[in-house]
């Protein structure tokens, strides 16, 4: 591991549901995504790139993403899961020089 821990990532998820529901989750890491192609040698700008994302309910693996070149800067997503049941889910980032950043939330269904 080097470098600077990875930046804390913003959740935005619904805190409750009914059994059912399709829940819109939203998600932002601050994180320059540098490919390392970009500036002149020896002066170039040095990789470092967010290597996947994963998005886990309940201990099940329910979004996964490899990221690479073609990802923008301060990577967002947005993504849509039917939910039937009270949930946890912990979203990770890995980085290519083994950083780690972790969010966790639960919406609970009435």
């Amino acid at each position: 591991m080097s470098g600077t821990p990875l930046a804390q990532p913003r959740i935005r998820i619904p805190r409750q549901a009914r059994a059912g529901d399709v829940i819109e989750i939203r998600t932002l890491i601050e994180h320059p995504m540098e490919s390392g192609i970009r500036g002149r040698v020896p002066d170039a700008v040095p990789r470092d790139m967010l290597a996947r994302m994963t998005v886990r309910m309940n201990g099940g693996t329910v979004f996964a993403a490899d990221l690479g070149n073609g990802t923008a800067a301060n990577p967002y997503h947005v993504l849509f899961l039917r939910i039937e049941r009270t949930s946890e889910f912990e979203f990770t980032w890995f980085d290519e020089r083994g950083r780690t950043a972790r969010a966790t939330a639960r919406v609970t269904v009435a």
